[in-house]
């Protein structure tokens, strides 16, 4: 199944990409690997905001995590001039969730981002990935998830 069919059989369609809030690019190419800067959560077009352990439980965050996903894979698209066939690998994932010093669940909140890359790409979607707790992001997000894929 193509990674078209797999996002509509999902009932995803992708968002175009962002215009960037600061001064930065949303990808840089590199060889054949693209570089996704980080995405914060958004819910109806706002930066999602929370804090994991104190105003959101984990599955709330994961649903957000999820959400991060869409988005990068829309800048993704963009990326490779909108033909997702042309990634080869997910590489990389590094996620940071705005959380208090004692929650211990950011793997799980993440599990949103990787589930759904590994739904859409199947084998390929496998990547290595890095979760950490942070005291705050960006205009008050509660996750904030950058990627590298390997493309062709």
């Amino acid at each position: 199944m193509s990674v078209h069919a797999r996002l509509q059989s999902l009932g995803i369609t992708l968002p175009p990409v962002a215009v960037p809030a600061a001064a930065y690019v949303p990808f840089v190419r590199s060889g054949d690997l693209v570089f996704l800067s980080g995405h914060i959560a958004k819910k109806d077009g706002k930066p999602w905001v929370g804090q994991l352990g104190l105003t959101m439980t984990t599955d709330e965050g994961k649903a957000a995590a999820r959400a991060v996903a869409i988005d990068l894979l829309g800048t993704l698209a963009a990326a490779v001039d909108g033909d997702l066939e042309r990634v080869v690998r997910i590489v990389k994932v590094l996620s940071l969730v705005n959380s208090t010093p004692t929650y211990i669940e950011q793997h799980l909140v993440t599990n949103g981002c990787s589930e759904l890359i590994g739904q859409v790409f199947g084998d390929a979607g496998a990547h290595a990935r890095s979760a950490f707790g942070v005291a705050q992001l960006p205009l008050g997000a509660c996750v904030e998830i950058e990627l590298i894929a390997q493309v062709r």
